[in-house]
């Protein structure tokens, strides 16, 4: 990992996480109550849901270096199981859009301040 400019805040990270959950579980609600055209949307949320869930209950978020690291390992996984969803491959690469995302503000430690529903 390279210096960062502020010390790494596995709290505020957990929170982050949390918030994530959260509005992902919102977000398959709204996009089921939609209907069949919003199966995409669906997918989505369930993808960013399973990903946080996974690195909360998983990752140890006391160091930057360990989260990273876990995050990693869930991006070498060849497949991800999930029930309830649309479509296996769409998922997936949500999942890996996201775990992309989480690595990127890790390795910057930044952007976990940010718990606004939309993102």
């Amino acid at each position: 990992m390279s210096e960062a400019s502020k010390p790494w805040d596995s709290e505020l990270v957990s929170k982050w996480l949390e918030a994530r959950i959260e509005a992902a579980g919102r977000d398959q609600a709204a996009a089921d109550r939609r209907g069949y055209g919003s199966e995409d949307d669906y997918d989505k949320a369930a993808a960013e849901e399973w990903a946080c869930r996974r690195l909360k209950m998983s990752a140890s978020l006391e160091d930057q270096a360990t989260f990273a690291s876990a995050i990693k390992r869930l991006l070498d996984q060849d497949d991800y199981r999930i029930t309830g969803i649309h479509d296996d491959r769409r998922v997936e690469r949500h999942i890996r859009a996201t775990l992309r995302k989480i690595a990127k503000m890790t390795k910057a430690n930044e952007g976990f301040e940010n718990r606004l529903r939309y993102q």
